[in-house]
């Protein structure tokens, strides 16, 4: 049983599954932070994303190209988080702010008119041709369980695979603490229920702000480079292609639900692998072609059945 069904389901279907599904979260939990939080849909937040992986290339280029050294993607991303932080604070600053007061429309055109600025601008200074992330070929860790002595588990996940799966854990569970624990926490989720009563009750609704970009940023910037880490290639439209599916998983776990938006994330990179898998043992169910078809769809689903999402987050 495990040789003709499990082997192949859980190894190129179910956890490629969940590691999409991880790139997913972290993505979706900035969008659903800045939709609940500031009222609008960030269209930029994809390009943010990509402008995360460029950075951190470029930082592991100048290591290894001018220092010797050959730095791990994770260590390369501490300082290209910094830059992406101060990306979205500007961002906020100058093409945002100025429509805090103005119609939703207003602002979501000013962020769709951003990721086309940033996505632009990787092209001048990267160039518009794939790069490549980290040279050679990612090797699995088969690793056997014993179940039984009829059921051998052999699991083959390479070591890009565990790095996804441990950093979304720490990313959730600092942001649990954030949220539950911490002063800003708090402030942020006040300001998620009523902008206007947390302003009356002495609030910094700017400070929220800036943190919640902050939280976004980081957040984004893992996204993106777990994401390059995955397919171990640069281009730049790869932040454009996931913000349909996180803008789903958002939507899925419901707007303004950062839990909601993680369950939501994993159900999508779910559904969008095990789309593919031969359940009719004739062909793929679905060409992987449609895999953002499928996240669409549950999308759509969603908001005609149940707006608010599975954690009843808010619907505007």
């Amino acid at each position: 049983m495990w040789n003709s069904f499990g082997f192949e389901f859980v190894n190129f279907y179910f956890i490629p599954g969940l590691v999409l599904g991880c790139i997913y979260a972290l993505g979706a939990i900035g969008i659903t932070l800045t939709f609940s939080i500031l009222r609008f849909a960030n269209f930029a937040h994809g390009e943010t994303m990509m402008t995360g992986a460029y950075l951190t290339w470029t930082v592991m280029a100048i290591c290894s190209g001018i220092l010797g050294i050959s730095v791990h993607p994770l260590l390369a991303a501490v300082p290209a988080t910094l830059l992406v932080v101060l990306l979205f604070l500007v961002t906020d600053r100058y093409f945002y702010k100025p429509f805090r007061k103005a119609d939703t429309i207003k602002v979501v055109m000013a962020s769709f008119g951003m990721m086309l600025i940033i996505r632009s601008s990787v092209q001048v200074i990267w160039g518009p041709n794939q790069l490549t992330f980290i040279p050679g070929i990612a090797k699995p860790n088969p690793t056997l369980m014993d179940w039984s002595k009829s059921v051998d588990l052999l699991l083959l996940i390479p070591n890009k695979h565990l790095f996804i799966f441990a950093g979304t854990i720490v990313f959730v569970m600092a942001l649990s603490y954030l949220l539950n624990r911490t002063r800003i926490g708090k402030a942020m989720r006040a300001v998620s229920d009523s902008p206007d009563l947390a302003h009356v009750t002495g609030i910094d609704v700017d400070q929220v702000i800036r943190a919640t970009w902050i939280v976004g940023g980081c957040c984004a910037m893992a996204a993106g480079v777990f994401l390059a880490m995955d397919i171990q290639m640069l281009e730049t439209t790869m932040g454009f292609r996931m913000l349909l599916p996180m803008f789903a998983a958002a939507i899925l776990g419901g707007i303004g639900k950062p839990y909601g938006a993680v369950f939501g994330g994993l159900v999508i990179g779910l559904a969008e692998e095990l789309s593919a898998y031969p359940w009719l043992g004739d062909g793929p169910l679905l060409s992987p072609g449609y895999k953002t078809g499928v996240a669409f769809a549950i999308m759509v689903v969603m908001l005609i059945v149940r707006p608010q999402g599975l954690f009843k987050g808010r619907s505007f």
